[in-house]
């Protein structure tokens, strides 16, 4: 899996053991339903042209490990407002994303092991909330 900012044309590499979490619990088909006064239904529906989450997160603590290094990189990214990615599945998909910052936390960066200090290459688990534009 990679993650690449469109504006500075950097790439990183990620776990292909990163899980979409939520990738069967959208649609793109919405609808609104209400009564006219005169009792009648009317039902209005459409397709949605962007907002997929995209939510990628280890499936359990021993996967899907990122080096501190990835973690912070992924946070300075992350703290760019509107900063726009091209994320390429392992299966060949490729979407055009954002973080989802109005879902917070947009991204979670845990480490594996607890300490006082950390290095570069320790390794940390990381949850990202992304939205197909």
């Amino acid at each position: 899996m990679i993650l690449r900012n469109i504006r500075l044309a950097q790439s990183l590499t990620l776990s292909h053991d990163l899980q979409w979490i939520d990738e069967h619990l959208w649609s793109p088909v919405v609808s609104n339903a209400e009564y006219t006064l005169g009792g009648a239904l009317l039902i209005e529906s459409a397709t949605r042209l962007a907002g997929r989450p995209i939510s990628l997160q280890p499936p359990d603590a021993e996967m899907a490990w990122h080096t501190r290094a990835t973690a912070d990189l992924l946070r300075s990214w992350a703290t760019v407002p509107g900063e726009q990615f091209i994320l390429s599945l392992d299966d060949g998909r490729i979407f055009t994303v954002v973080f989802r910052h109005h879902e917070p936390p947009a991204l979670e960066a845990d480490p594996v092991r607890k300490m006082a200090t950390y290095d570069a290459d320790d390794y940390w688990l990381i949850k990202l909330k992304f939205m197909e534009i």
